[in-house]
């Protein structure tokens, strides 16, 4: 298994949308709060990038920036220019979308992504990131990003036979290499966190094994014996840099995974247990409502009334009654 894909797919709800973007200054867009995460890479022109916290980031041609935890943010010309709200349409299943924004001004281009995210139950390697991952062109480095922003960006300027089946695997495949591409730097940065998880192989390798059989009884000692430490050292390693311990994790990721199962199937609790080491339906329901707050069918039935709004597309007009309001200034 590999960790990181399988974090995502288990997170993940709904289907990623893309866009190209043109805009002509002055211009500012407004990306409420929300399940969504967005990605953009600034192709043409001035942008500067507001979160809801922090300074404004001005952004340089080349650069990718990915806003993962849905806090709500705004792009501009400039800070200062008028802000618009962007609307969602949930009824909207288009996968290759375009946004104009005409003034009078220069052109700011950029290639955009939208992802969505079960927030019911986060992990802690998308908490780890920063509000805001900022990943600038650096001469040599993270070529396999650069080449899938290339090939985005290629389709979206040209769409053809075959567009929408692509798009959805390079959308996917550019959030990967974002996230891989972060935590390769900060490796070097940070003794623990998931940058370091990922770069420990004992630590991976006992992770793979709990990803790949989450129903196996595992204990610590198995564990430890997997990643070829003692199981003392295994268990220390395991508690500091992943920060919560063996059998912890093993409980959450099983819990995950049955929340992914009861909102994307209709399999019946007893199957979901045996596939996630629980003996009986009551055990897991038990487990599940510990974690989650809810019982397993309350949160299956509150996931289906939820459903039209879990993968809405990424909007490609403004709101027909925009409010405009001046974006923050940089202090």
């Amino acid at each position: 298994m590999d960790v990181l894909s399988d974090v995502l797919a288990a997170l993940r709800t709904g289907r990623p949308h893309a866009a190209r973007t043109r805009t002509v200054s002055p211009w500012g867009i407004r990306f409420p709060p929300s399940d969504g995460a967005g990605c953009h890479v600034l192709l043409e022109g001035p942008c500067w990038l507001i979160p809801a916290r922090g300074e404004p980031l001005r952004l340089s041609v080349g650069d990718v920036v990915f806003v993962p935890h849905g806090t709500g943010y705004a792009l501009a010309d400039r800070p200062g220019s008028p802000l618009v709200d962007y609307r969602v349409d949930a009824d909207d299943a288009a996968v290759v979308d375009e946004m104009k924004l005409d003034g009078v001004g220069t052109t700011t281009q950029l290639l955009c992504a939208a992802y969505y995210f079960d927030r019911s139950s986060s992990h802690p390697l998308l908490d780890d990131l920063p509000e805001v991952v900022h990943l600038p062109p650096r001469l040599g480095q993270h070529a396999s990003l650069r080449a899938a922003v290339d090939l985005l960006g290629s389709e979206l300027s040209d769409p053809r036979e075959g567009t929408s089946a692509i798009l959805s695997g390079l959308v996917d495949m550019l959030l990967l290499f974002v996230l891989r591409a972060w935590f390769d730097e900060q490796v070097t940065r940070s003794e623990r966190g998931w940058a370091a998880v990922l770069a420990d192989p004992a630590l991976t390798t006992a992770l793979r094994g709990i990803h790949a059989r989450p129903e196996h009884p595992w204990t610590v000692a198995e564990l430890a014996a997997l990643s070829g430490l003692s199981r003392a050292t295994f268990a220390k390693r395991f508690t500091e840099t992943v920060g919560r311990s063996p059998l912890a994790y093993l409980t959450w990721w099983r819990m995950t995974l049955a929340a992914r199962r009861l909102r994307d199937s209709d399999e019946p609790l007893r199957t979901i247990a045996q596939h996630t080491g629980y003996a009986t339906e009551f055990a897991l329901a038990k487990a599940f409502k510990r974690e989650y707050g809810v019982a397993p069918g309350q949160y299956r039935r509150r996931s289906t009334d939820l459903a039209p709004t879990l993968a809405p597309s990424l909007p490609h007009s403004p709101s027909t009654t925009p409010t405009p309001e001046p974006a923050p200034a940089p202090a």
